[in-house]
This record gives structure tokens, sequence and C-alpha cells, in this order.
């Protein structure tokens, strides 16, 4: 029976449909029972001999795809694919797919989410209760605040279509777009950064966009907002602005190390969640039905 590694750590846990597709193609899987993100070495043991590949954010480089000579094809659950080196996969003849389309609503619901708890202290202020603190903190409106989004994919333009029934103007910046969308005002980084009230991060890749320079160009007293990949924002720089006080708050679900222990957990002015952007149960499980379909259609072509 042939089989089929499934390295993420949460897989099937509220639906089993997705092993019930495999199981009608008669594939054999082997899941991740560790309850944690795999490194290279127990990915390698896992997958090692498998046809097929269902992963998660797990680093799958040009040497862990050395090890697996049996893979045909890597199946991400999830949009992003920073973590697959796909000059490798190619060249191997991997074919690699993922699911860019189920995690949008979930991803753009939690940056609204995290935006009104920012802005309203209200896990600052659940803490206060819990520690036996009785104290009332102001907060501010999203209403009507400019909303500055970098990276106007799936998840920019769905997060900006959920803000607008906040009454927010909203502005893009994202180089790979070359004509307006959805009628919305594209600038130039640098003026992004100088306009918005808050800042929301929405790109595919992991390269630094936003460092100490970037983080100077904002409005003091502003927010900064990110959602997508660890290493995008420099922490240290980003500490110290909240630190001081020159930016208001920040809300952050990708860190550059994780599980994340920095100096963030020092600060009242920042919320701080774990990388939970796709874990809505609807978006997951849909999430995971693609990742399926999508494996089978690159083995059962």
């Amino acid at each position: 029976m042939e089989k089929v590694a499934v390295s993420t750590t949460s897989f099937c846990e509220y639906d089993q449909t997705p092993f019930k597709m495999l199981d009608q193609k008669g594939l054999k899987y082997l899941v991740n029972s560790t309850g944690r993100k795999l490194n290279k070495y127990e990915l390698v043991e896992l997958a090692k001999d498998a046809i097929g590949l269902i992963a998660g954010t797990e680093t799958i480089d040009r040497n862990v795809i050395s090890q697996l000579p049996n893979l045909k094809v890597i199946s991400r659950c999830g949009a992003g694919m920073d973590n697959v080196d796909l000059a490798a996969a190619q060249k191997n003849g991997i074919k690699v797919y993922n699911t860019p389309d189920a995690p949008t609503l979930a991803v753009a619901e939690l940056t609204v989410g995290i935006m009104l708890d920012m802005l309203r202290n209200i896990s600052h202020v659940d803490r206060q209760i819990r520690a036996g603190q009785w104290k009332k903190l102001m907060g501010n409106l999203i209403s009507e605040k400019k909303i500055g989004i970098i990276g106007y994919g799936r998840i920019g333009r769905k997060v900006a279509a959920l803000l607008k029934s906040f009454n927010c103007p909203i502005a893009y910046s994202d180089p790979a777009i070359k004509d307006d969308a959805a009628g919305d005002d594209r600038m130039a980084l640098g003026d992004l950064l100088k306009w918005a009230d808050i800042i929301s991060i929405h790109v595919s890749s992991a390269e630094k966009i936003i460092g100490a320079g970037e983080l100077d160009q904002m409005k003091e007293g502003s927010w900064i907002v990110n959602v997508s990949r660890g290493g995008v924002v420099d922490e240290e720089a980003l500490f110290k602005n909240l630190k001081t006080g020159r930016l208001a708050g920040a809300a952050i679900d990708v860190y550059e190390r994780e599980p994340y222990t920095g100096p963030f957990l020092d600060l009242d002015n920042i919320v701080l969640t774990p990388h939970v952007g796709s874990y809505a149960r609807e978006s997951r499980v849909e999430m995971e039905k693609q990742s399926v379909a999508n494996l089978l259609k690159g083995l059962l072509p």
C-alpha cells in the first residue's frame, strides 16, 4: 500500500473527511503525533517512504527533499509556500500545491479582531481583571481610521472589504499590482506609512519589509498589525518603538522564531497570538479537504 505523510499538527481534528478521501484511494497515511511543528530530521523520518506529503509550515529545503526519494507530491495545507524549496522540488520532479483560498476569510477576520482588541485594550484589561485590578483603560475607535494595507492579494483585499463597514479609508502598497484594485488608493510604501493610522501587513514572502527606517516613517501614535510572515517586521526595532510609546500598539500573529519567547511578552501595548490566522474551524476543515484533493490530483491525474 502506497504511503502518504501528514506533517501538520492537527489534521482531521474536527472532520475525518480528508482521511476518508485518502482511504477511498487506498492510501495509507502516516501522521505527525508530536502535537508540534516537526524539525527537518523528524520530517524526513515521517515521510521517508511516502509518495505524497501533506505539509504545514515545516522547512522542506533541498536537503530534506534529497532524502525523500519516493516523493511525488507536496501539498501545502495553507497558502504560504516560502517554507518549500520550489526549485529543488521541480528539479526532483515533485509537484507542489497549496490552498490559497480556504484560509482567506479566517485570516481576514482575525486581522480585524486583533485590531479591535489592540485599539480597545481588550486583552490588557482582561489580564488586569484576572490579576485583581479593576482599571478602566481608555481605548480608540476603529471607525474612520486610515488603514494602510501592505500586500493586496486575497487576504489584503478581504481585510479591506471588512473594514469598509467601519467607514475606514483604505489604501494599499503592492508592487505586484499594476492597476488600481477595487477602487482603493495605491501608494508607494513610504507614503503609505506616513498616511496610515493603522498598518496591516499581508505579504506572501518572509522578506523583511518593515525595519527601523520604515517604523520611523510611521505616524507617532499609530498601530501596526502583522498576520502574514515572521521576519517581515524587524522585531527588535518594533519593540523599541512600542517600549518608548512612539507607536501606540501592535498586534502580531507570526514571529521570526516560534514558539515566541521574546521581549514582547513584557509589553502591555501589543496583542500576541500564536500563529492562528487560519485556525477557524470551518476554514481549517475546508483547507484540509483542499489539500487532500490537491494531493490526489497530483498523484492520480
